[in-house]
Parts: C-alpha cells; structure tokens; sequence
C-alpha cells in the first residue's frame, strides 16, 4: 500500500496508525533520507543538498534507498510506503522492483488539504522540532513541486483504479476514521 499527499498533510502520522492496523511495516522515505543524511553515506550527502533547498531528491538516489529498503525481510509480508514513488518515473522504477519480488500495490490512499494549512502545519513543525528544510520558501516551493509532479502520479494511480482519496483536515482521529471508512476493504479488517 501507499499513502500519498503533499508535505504536511499528515502521510507520516496516519501511515503509522495504518500500518499497525494492518500489522505492516511503515517505510517513510523521509525518514530514509534523514538515516542516510544523519549516518553520512554517501546517498545521504548527496540527498542533504536538495533536501534543504526544498527540491526532491533525484530520482537515481531515492530509487537506490527505497530498492534497499524494500529488499529487506520486513517488508515480506507487507509494507505501507510513505513519500514515494513522487514522480512518474518513480512509478515505473516502483512497479520494476515490485514485479521482480513477484509484488504489486494493492491500495493508494491520498491525502489532501489545503496549501495554506499545510504551510501552516509545516513551520509549527519547524519550530517544534528545528527541522531545516521547514522554512516557509522552502515549504512553499515543495508545495509547487509536489503539484507540479506527484498529482501525475496520482492520476496515474486513478487510472489504474486503486486510488481512494481522504480529506486531511481535522484532528488525527478524524482523518483516521475517514480513512478507514472510505479506503480499501484492507483497512476495514480487524
């Protein structure tokens, strides 16, 4: 499964609360990037220098994380991603690596909200936690990116008819319920 929707629309916080509902692993790419960033490899650096002018991170870097991330045992019974794939090239890297673990995506789950809110949420964010790629430029130009490149991904994951969409507004429980209530029968069991 994956959850998609713009920086701040709660992806991280409801990934977590659905995952263990499923009893799945979470695998959040930003927190990915931070591990490499933080541990210096050599990914990492290269990621830390688009991550803090706000612009995503190339393709040929992310695809290796998550290609790694998702050969790991944990994910064999299931995963929930969270930040990827981001662009339509991500979606094709996501469906090679998918079809070779003989897997595929049974939902997309996207959440959405309005740009100012999330700007809001993002810089009480940066200062709750000092995070500094959560500058108002900064979150305002991933806001244009994430419009003009994930909703491609969006529509593609409409037309293949396992996109079921949520508002993001409300407090954490209510998107929850929503998303349990509107999204795909595997959020439905018990």
């Amino acid at each position: 499964m994956l959850i998609i929707g713009p920086p701040g629309s709660g992806k991280g916080t409801q990934a977590e609360r659905i995952s263990a509902r499923l009893g799945v692993v979470a695998i959040s790419t930003g927190d990915i990037f931070r591990a490499h960033v933080e541990g210096a490899s050599p990914l990492g650096v290269k990621a830390k220098k688009y991550m803090d002018s706000g612009d995503f991170v190339p393709d040929s870097v992310t695809n290796k994380m998550v290609r790694d991330r998702l050969s790991q045992s944990d994910v064999s019974g299931g995963f929930l991603l969270d930040g990827y794939p981001r662009t339509a090239a991500q979606v094709d890297y996501l469906d090679e690596v998918l079809a070779e673990a003989c897997q595929k995506l049974d939902a997309v789950l996207q959440l959405t909200t309005e740009d100012e809110e999330l700007v809001t949420r993002l810089l009480r964010r940066a200062k709750e936690t000092g995070r500094s790629d959560d500058t108002e430029t900064v979150i305002r130009h991933r806001l244009d990116l994430y419009h003009e490149q994930t909703e491609a991904v969006v529509a593609r994951y409409a037309e293949r008819g396992i996109l079921t969409t949520v508002d993001g507004m409300g407090s954490v429980d209510e998107v929850t319920n929503r998303a349990v209530l509107a999204g795909p029968r595997q959020l439905s069991r018990d």
